[in-house]
């Protein structure tokens, strides 16, 4: 009876590690798609329209700010579902 106990011990430490795998790869997920989004709409066009000739517009500048809010949210988001790891 106590091999049963442990084996069903182990078995409920194996599934909490493959539960905070799996959180931890969605908190990544999220926190890379907020550096992409910062980086691709947030940062790059506001760089760009440095270097032209134009200058950065004023729609320029509010779809970074939404590209930069974004991602500052995507990455809250990231850090707040780590919460959520099994001990």
């Amino acid at each position: 009876m106590i091999n049963l106990n442990k084996r069903i011990h182990l078995n409920e430490l194996a599934l909490n590690v493959i539960y905070n795998e799996r959180v931890k790869l969605f908190a990544t997920f999220l926190n890379g798609l907020g550096v992409a989004i910062f980086a691709v709409g947030g940062f790059a066009p506001l760089v760009s329209s440095l270097n032209g000739t134009i200058g950065p517009t004023r729609f320029l500048a509010f779809v970074s700010a939404i590209c930069v809010v974004i991602a500052f949210t995507l990455h809250y988001l990231a850090s707040t579902f780590l919460t959520r790891m099994r001990p």
